[in-house]
């Protein structure tokens, strides 16, 4: 048997006792349920995107109803997942499937879609469609590097064409989606990142790497760079119980989520507080960590008195909500941890 349909065969056997076969986006011939779901999980866990997917495939059942929806509406189904750019993509492309009429059918197709690249396009054509579809995601790679021992950078151009070889010829001519889903559910259950279970692995007989005997040699691990800390000033404006929220600009950090105002230049701050001749009655302070920075939020509570809260309104263009109000609306998870941390206080 060549070595490719041992490699199938093995991660099959596998994956029929021991794979996932319970998520809640498991379903044959439903490419959109499909395509929410490998969105979602793009730099996110299955047990976090759980949480939300249900969620948001009550309120959109359909590639019809997202795309008719306002982003507006879409914004707080998608809220604490972080990546906002990903929802939008989600958001335009599915307008653009009812422009093209139905789903894509090829590789290409979905590709030309808003926020599909090669991998992700594989996926839909796979799970989504039944069809052969090749996927290379962070599991994916970690499971080749390991199993073929493959060394340097995967992100370099000579390993990533190799690793594309490699994904490619290694899937079998039937049970496509099966393979697919095996082969992600072994990096996400078993060769994992950091404690491999290579006791248990059915790829252990022919992993060069835990042949070697240096199984997280592989893959190389990237020098971390030094994440940049940033401050920021976060104001809460609360007048008779209700505080002050700006919805952000659609692009860029949180787009399209109420955000309690920021001064991010401290002087600036200074210079509001003098201004506005107002006290805080209340601090606390938050780390919120973002992948290129951390960020320093140094929150300050002032009650207003009528003769200003519509004034500091005008002057956010930022509208009063109760708290409770806001839980049901699109808050980023820095903006979650405020509030826990002055409820707390």
């Amino acid at each position: 048997m060549p070595a490719s349909q041992i490699f199938a065969s093995n991660l099959l056997n596998w994956f029929d006792v021991h794979g996932r076969h319970d998520l809640p986006w498991q379903i044959k011939n439903d490419p959109y349920k499909v395509w929410v779901s490998e969105i979602m999980l793009q730099q996110t866990q299955v047990k976090t995107v759980l949480q939300y997917y249900a969620r948001f495939i009550q309120r959109f059942p359909d590639v019809k109803t997202l795309a008719h929806a306002n982003w507006e509406d879409v914004a707080p189904y998608w809220a604490g997942l972080g990546y906002y750019a990903r929802a939008r993509n989600l958001h335009k492309a599915a307008q653009q499937v009812i422009q093209l009429g139905d789903f894509p059918s090829t590789l290409d197709g979905w590709m030309a879609l808003s926020g599909i690249g090669p991998s992700t396009a594989g996926a839909l054509m796979s799970l989504g469609l039944g069809k052969f579809g090749v996927i290379l995601d962070g599991n994916v790679k970690r499971v080749l590097s390991r199993y073929f021992a493959i060394a340097g950078d995967l992100a370099k151009p000579a390993q990533e064409k190799q690793l594309w070889q490699l994904a490619t010829a290694l899937v079998p001519a039937d049970r496509h989606a099966d393979y697919t889903q095996a082969i992600m559910d072994l990096g996400a259950t078993v060769c994992t990142p950091k404690k491999p279970l290579c006791l248990y692995c059915p790829m252990q007989q022919h992993c060069q790497a835990y042949q070697q005997g240096n199984v997280l040699d592989y893959p190389e691990k990237k020098a971390k760079k030094t994440v940049p800390i940033k401050t920021a000033d976060v104001l809460i404006l609360d007048y008779e119980g209700q505080w002050l929220w700006q919805k952000r600009e659609n692009e860029g950090l949180w787009g399209g989520l109420y955000s309690l105002p920021i001064i991010e230049d401290a002087q600036q701050f200074v210079q509001w507080q003098q201004q506005w001749q107002l006290e805080s009655n209340m601090q606390t302070t938050i780390k919120h960590q973002f992948t290129h920075f951390t960020w320093i939020l140094n929150c300050h509570k002032f009650s207003l008195q009528t003769q200003d809260y519509q004034a500091l309104a005008d002057l956010f263009h930022a509208e009063f909500f109760s708290v409770q109000k806001m839980a049901h609306l699109g808050i980023p998870t820095a903006m979650q941890k405020v509030i826990q941390s002055l409820q707390n206080k």
